[in-house]
This record gives C-alpha cells, structure tokens and sequence, in this order.
C-alpha cells in the first residue's frame, strides 16, 4: 500500500511539473533540483524557500521559476532565493596629474596611469558584471632608453654619427620628460664558423687590409642606463668597428639579452624604448645549425662582465591596447573604449584606443561574465594591463555556485524518506544515489519489470514513448538541446515542436503547439495556423470582398471568373482598354519615353517587364493558363510598339518588343538625285526639242530659198558699158592639132 501511495505522489508529481512545464519559462524547463542548480541557469531565475509552496503534485523543480512568476503563485519576496552579483573596488588610487615644471618630483613607483588598481567581482551565470577603467599617459613620466648598434664593418660610418647622439637625445628627450636615462650596447655576430672566421689571426683583426678592427663578440652591454648623457658620449665614441663573414647579423640574441637582464641593463618600471640600429638582416629560428647550435634561446640572461656568453648555444607609442591574462573556465570579457573626441569602440576596437598624447585620458568599460560555476568553486585572479606598460589591474573573481539558505541546510533530514537527503531551502536535496520529490526512490529500481509497465503507454513495447526514462515507475522526460522543446505527458507523449509549420515556422507563427497539435491564435484556423479569417485584405476600393467576384479563403481572394484577377478580383487583363491603360508605363519602362517618363519608378515599379526580339517571341494565348491581352499602341512619333499584358502570381507581367515600328521617312539622296537628274532630263528635253524646231525652220527656209531660186528670171542682156578683163591671145604657128 505504501509503494502504491509512492507512485501514484510521484505520478501527480511528474504530471505537475510537465504541465508547469509547458506552460513555463526557462527556468522551470531546466528541470532544476535544487537552489544552487536554479540559480545558475539565468539570472532571472528564483527559488522559492517556502516549505508550503508546492501543490499536491507538483515538482520540486517548480520551485525554480522567473520570480514575478512565483510572486504569482504566492510566494512572498522574502521567501525568494535570487543573490546578484557585486563590485567591490579594493584599490582606487586616482591617475597622478604630474607637471614638469614642478618642483616635486615623483619616483615612478608614485606614478599611477591606470584606476582602478584592484577590484573583487562576485559573478553569478549569466549576469554580468560592468566596472570602469580609466588610463591617462601621464606627463612627464620616467623614461628609459637603450641604444643597441650593430657594429660590424658596414656600419663604420654610421658609429661616427652616434658618438654625438647622446647629447643629442638627452635634449630631444627633456622637451618630454625631465627623468631619461639611456644606455648603450653593441652586437657583432655568434663567435662560431661559419658566421665568423676562426683563425687566430682573424679572430683578433676580423677586417682585410690595413682596417684596425676589434674582435667579433656576440653582445656588448657597453653603458648602463644612465641620466648622464656625456658618459654615453664618451664610451661611444671609444667603439671600434668589428667584422664577419656572412650578411644576416645576430641581433635577435642581443635583443633579448637587453630584454631580460634587468639588473646588468638597469631597467626601471616605467616606459622603456628599445632604439635597433642595423643595416642588415637577422638570423631566423634554425640558422644556428650552420654552427651547430641546436638549442633554442632559452630566454634567460647569460652577461658576464657585460659580455654575452651564450651566442654560441643558442615616437613614444600614440595607441594604448589592453590585454587580459587567461580568462577561467566559463568566463568570458567584453570591452568598451571610450577614446578622445568620444570615439566609441566595441568588439575588438573596444579594447584600444589611438592617437594618445601625453597627458590625455581615456576610459573603458569592462563587462566580465560567468556562464558556469568553475568545477571547484573557489576564486581565481586575473590581471589587465595596457599592452607595453608595467601597471595591472588585479581583479578577484568570486563565483555565486549555492544559495545562502543552503548554509544553514539540515544533513540526513528526517523529512527526506528515512534520511536520504539534505532537507535545505524548504526543499530535499538527495544523496547520491537517490532521486524522487522527497528522496524516496534508489536509481537501482530504474527500469525493473514491474516498474517499467507503468511507463507504458498502452501496454505497448515503448517505454516512455522513446522519449524518456523510466525512473520510480514514472516517465522523467528527456531533455533536449533546445530548452525551448520540450516532452511531456504522462508517458512522455506529448512534445511542443513537432506540429505543423507554415513560412518555416512553428504553426505558422500564429498560435503554439500542445502534444503536437497547434493551438491557434484568434483570427487564425488550420493544421499550421496559416488560414487567417480575417477579411480586411479581401477587401476592394468599393468596400466588397473580392469586388463581388470571388469568395475569401485565408484571407486570399479566390476570383470566381477566369478573366478577373489581382488581390481582390479587380483586374482584367482582357477587357476593352486595358492596353490604353497600360500603355504609358510599359513606354516609359521599356524605352524611357512617353508622359510618365519623369515619375516612372514611382507609378510603374509593378509590373514585371520582359523585352524580346521581334513579335513572333511575344508569349501567345495557348502558352499559358491565365488571361493574355496582344496590345498595339503608337507613340508621339507615330511609331508602333507591341507588348502583351497578363496578371501572374498577383504581379504584372508584360512582354514587350524592344524595337520600335515607325513608318519609313523620305530618302533624301534619291530624292534628290532625282529632282536634279529631272531638271537635267527636262532642260536637255527643252534644249533637244529646241534644236528638232530650229532644224525644222532651217529645212523649211532653205526649202523656200531653193524654191524661189528656180523661180527666178533673169535678164540676158549686157552692160554697153561694160569692158571684158580678158585679153585672148592666138598662137599664129598654133595649128590646133
């Protein structure tokens, strides 16, 4: 009788928390068994600590929930478990405001750039933690400069030119600070073959000729950081010029052999400048096995009397850029700068700012965030700096894991079935190994025979329907990745994301989904929710659904008549004057012309334009399965142009021929070459005609002369007067033979 009590609690149980389940927030889906677990899914999640809270049935991880919803359900604020997180600011030194042409001066250890210094941030999941940085490069800060030169053979000249570059600096450098010190080194080359040569004879004079040069060394610390300018010139100028073999010089050795030597170099915490002077390459990682070196630098400092003895084995910046040490497991860090001019950068720009000068001031805000509570719970330490400078700011993160009511939580509590849990925060929080609203069940009873019938759903085979454990004679859900879906019912049954979907979303986005079935919105109906019953889009100009000629399915007019179309049955695609109607938009869009060329894009951005070649590529009514209008219109240059004019899927389709049909326009050279070739032909037909008359009235006067000519009678008289010119003269002895 009394398993029989205990399933059928744990039944009403697991029925109560599926229905809260549903009807619930994230807090509740988590399924949480305890404070601690509660809240650590969401910052808005709460629990109530109230011992009566529960209903008959309920599950214990109602007691987690959104806490305006638990308000609701009658648990009063004080009873509610939700801590926050905090800032605690431990060190805020202000930025120092320092002055070069005051008295005072400030060792740099006195110097603070940066504020706050040390901060503790308690963090609980999901609810971030915001605090302000501020950095200010302060004026006149100490500086320290180490000249390192190359000194083989080809930099002869240019050691000449630094003898003096003391002095110099040391001038350059008190117009910013009033505290530099510089020193200097040198660097040759790794004193190995075949990097230098190695007969005695070279191994003291390096250089060919009468070149006085001094021995090949690797690194030199030749001056300590100093504030005496003079000393830097004086041992500069007693440099001598060394020599080897190959081009790539060492430099990187003496670069990190100025880096980590603090003491023999003379560094200081504060701003350190590295001025490089070659005229050569370096050596790369792996070069060293020409010699045989085959041991990375192990980053450490080998300076003996200032010489460096390993070779052989192995504008002040205008930009400030924090960095962060390795973050914890579960913790991430966003930044904000807040730059000059109120320049904001987010993402990665957050963390930088540019074009800082001297004594300008910039801010940051810092958010740091914990998804998890680290597996040991205790604090850890991280530490930001601005890339390039000494000063940090230390920051202590401490992790909100358990709920302060489960300090004072009672171990092997009685009101947890015979002791099986710890009765903490008006709930049971079961010892391994047992589970249950109040500790009752072992998980070895999961899934015994006589258990495992009453998870099935119909005396089927399925236990649980596939989607959860058979736990006490009881379905405990699965979960899924998404803590939005969820399973639920009696038998784990019933889930919210397998009903219909419509556009790709749950029950078209209009009405939610219980045991696989939608359940719609008002105003909505259907498998999926996405068969609206409003009618207002139905609506036409004159007020009737579809225009009286259709009927409104799903808020879609469905047009009764073939011929009518259009979102409320309103167009007709072949009905006298529907090319008139169209003509301007289509002339406009297809050939930039005609009244509504100016505002076409406002009035035409509708139709669908198509352009072919010639008219036998128009669509033709046997090609499609709507209404089809063959339209012939002219424009202003009495030119014709065809399209045709259809309605498809609620837009308007047209098919246009690309060129225009205009009339053919006089061809002036024919015309012309005709009019002249005329005026030639009729002048020579004048001029022809002219002639035929005059020869004509030739013949018929010569005619006439020759006729009066016969006519004529002539006198045969003589003149008495007249004497003959002739004298006649006869041979005597002549005898006319």
């Amino acid at each position: 009788m009394a398993l029989r009590l205990l399933l059928i609690t744990t039944l009403l149980a697991v029925l109560g928390g599926s229905e809260a389940q549903q009807k619930g927030s994230a807090c509740i889906n988590a399924n949480a068994q305890s404070c601690g677990e509660c809240i650590q899914v969401a910052a808005t999640c709460g629990w109530c600590t109230d011992e009566n809270f529960l209903n008959q049935g309920q599950s214990k991880s109602a007691r987690c929930d959104d806490i305006e919803s638990l308000k609701s359900k009658n648990c009063t604020e004080a009873k509610i478990e939700s801590p926050h997180g905090s800032i605690k600011i431990d060190k805020n030194k202000s930025v120092t405001n320092r002055k070069k042409d005051v008295a005072e001066k400030l060792k740099p250890e006195q110097i603070t750039q940066i504020q706050p210094q040390k901060l503790t941030l308690t963090l609980r999941s999901g609810e971030p933690q915001t605090f302000s940085l501020k950095f200010k490069r302060a004026e006149d800060y100490p500086i320290d400069l180490y000249y390192l030169m190359d000194l083989s053979f080809s930099m002869k000249d240019d050691l000449e030119n630094v003898k003096n570059l003391g002095t110099d600096l040391m001038r350059e450098m008190q117009e910013i600070t009033s505290d530099f010190r510089i020193g200097f080194g040198s660097f040759v080359e790794k004193t190995v073959m075949p990097y230098i040569s190695t007969t005695p004879a070279r191994l003291i004079n390096p250089c060919t000729g009468n070149q006085n040069c001094t021995s090949p060394f690797s690194y030199k610390n030749v001056l300590k950081l100093t504030d005496k300018g003079d000393e830097f010139n004086r041992l500069v100028s007693q440099q001598q010029i060394s020599g080897n073999l190959d081009s790539p010089e060492g430099g990187f050795d003496a670069i990190m052999q100025v880096a980590v030597c603090e003491d023999q170099i003379g560094w200081r915490n504060v701003t350190r400048l590295l001025v490089f002077s070659t005229d050569a390459g370096f050596h790369f990682a792996g070069d060293g096995k020409l010699g045989g070196i085959v041991l990375p630098n192990d980053g450490k400092c080998h300076l003996e009397d200032n010489m460096y003895t390993m070779s052989h084995y192995y504008s002040l910046s205008s930009e400030v850029i924090l960095e962060n040490s390795r973050l914890p497991e579960g913790v991430s860090i966003t930044y904000k700068s807040i730059c000059k001019n109120g320049v904001v950068g987010t993402g990665e720009n957050g963390r930088k700012c540019s074009n800082i000068s001297i004594g300008d001031e910039v801010s940051f805000e810092i958010s740091v965030e914990a998804q998890k509570c680290p597996s040991h719970g205790k604090p850890e330490t991280i530490k930001i700096k601005p890339l390039g400078f000494t000063e940090e700011v230390e920051i202590v993160l401490k992790f909100i894991c358990e709920c302060e009511c489960s300090k004072g939580g009672e171990a092997n509590s009685e009101k947890c079935h015979e002791g099986n849990g710890t009765f903490e925060c008006g709930a049971c929080k079961c010892n391994e190994g047992r589970i249950g609203h109040l500790c009752e069940c072992s998980k070895d009873d999961v899934r015994t025979e006589d258990l495992d019938a009453n998870c099935r759903k119909d005396n089927g085979t399925d236990i649980c329907s596939n989607n959860g454990d058979c736990v006490c004679g009881t379905c405990e859900c699965k979960k899924r990745d998404n803590p939005n879906e969820i399973y639920s019912g009696k038998f784990c049954e019933c889930d919210n994301f397998s009903c219909d979907r419509s556009n790709n979303q749950l029950c078209g986005g209009h009405g939610r989904c219980e045991c696989k079935v939608c359940i719609c919105d008002a105003n909505y109906t259907g498998s999926a929710c996405d068969c609206s019953l409003d009618t207002s889009t139905c609506l036409a100009k004159n007020g009737q659904i579809c225009n009286g000629r259709g009927d409104c399915e799903c808020g879609v007019c469905k047009c009764t008549k073939p011929k009518f179309q259009g979102p409320t049955c309103e167009i007709c695609p072949t009905c006298p004057g529907v090319c008139t109607e169209h003509k301007d938009c289509v002339q406009c869009l297809a050939f930039e012309a005609g009244e509504k060329k100016d505002t076409c894009k406002q009035n035409c951005s509708d139709y669908l334009l198509i352009k072919v070649k010639d008219r036998d590529k128009l669509p033709q009514p046997t090609d499609q399965s709507f209404p089809l209008s063959h339209c012939k219109e002219r424009d202003a240059n009495d030119c014709w142009f065809y399209f045709t004019y259809a309605i498809r899927n609620n837009t308007k389709e047209v098919y246009v021929v690309e060129t225009l049909e205009c009339p053919a326009g006089p061809d002036i050279i024919p015309i012309v070459a005709g009019v002249v070739a005329g005026i030639v032909l009729i002048g020579l037909a004048l001029l022809l005609i002219w002639k035929l008359l005059m020869i004509i009235h030739d013949r018929r006067e010569f005619a006439k002369f020759e006729k009066e000519k016969m006519n004529a009678k002539w006198d045969t008289g003589e003149n008495p007067i007249y004497k003959s010119a002739v004298t006649t003269v006869v041979n005597p002895k002549y005898e006319g033979k």
